[in-house]
């Protein structure tokens, strides 16, 4: 296995990744939340089922300081766009991979729903969205015009956690979605519930591992 940490600089702005090679003809690209990075539980446990499974990973380092998070949604959906698919596209321009994974936990599925579930040449690819952020209807309908298979994951006691989309949602053949009670943000069970916390991890990890399987 082999880590490699990258610089690019697109529009005068430079944006690093880590790209961790198994030689796999498939490639998981993974997209971290705004205060939810990748030694976190759900990307760190994310990132060993996927290479188990013998799939490459990347990493994409963003931040974005108060100016650039108070930009209205459609400009900073844009921005985010632009920044990730600058490293989506140079690594599959160096690489030689046939199949393609998207995985984002909360703004980290912002470009997989506004770019990657609406471009046909990603229309095979799987995406894998944790706790997308359904209050916002250009998200929420996004996922319901993608036909891309999808297996998504939100808490219950989620802000984002909108009924009556989850219902509708639930309505696409193409689409998975764990509910898990008294689940917040973070996907932690609330309050301070260790063990219940533990265990719907280990069963998203589960639909994780074989939802992955190619």
């Amino acid at each position: 296995m082999i880590e490699k940490k990258t610089s690019l600089t697109e529009s005068n702005k430079e944006i690093q990744y880590t790209h961790i090679e198994k030689g796999s003809k498939a490639i998981c690209f993974m997209f971290s939340g705004a205060g939810y990075t990748y030694d976190k539980p759900l990307f760190y446990y994310s990132t060993m089922v996927i290479l188990k499974n013998k799939i490459d990973v990347v990493h994409v380092h963003y931040s974005y300081g108060e100016n650039e998070r108070n930009l209205p949604i459609n400009e900073f959906t844009k921005l985010m766009v632009e920044d990730v698919d600058s490293v989506v596209r140079d690594v599959l321009e160096k690489g030689d991979y046939s199949e393609t994974i998207f995985l984002g936990k909360s703004i980290g599925t912002i470009p997989i729903i506004a770019k990657y579930g609406k471009d046909n040449n990603y229309s095979n690819s799987k995406v894998i969205l944790l706790t997308p952020l359904l209050k916002i209807d250009m998200f929420y309908e996004g996922i319901l015009e993608s036909i891309n298979e999808t297996f998504l994951v939100i808490g219950k006691n989620d802000a984002h956690y909108v009924q009556n989309k989850i219902t509708k949602l639930k309505e696409k053949p193409n689409l998975m979605i764990k509910k898990i009670n008294n689940a917040n943000h973070s996907l932690d069970v609330e309050p301070f519930n260790t063990s219940a916390s533990i265990k719907s991890l280990s069963e998203t990890m589960d639909i994780l591992n074989n939802f992955s399987i190619y």
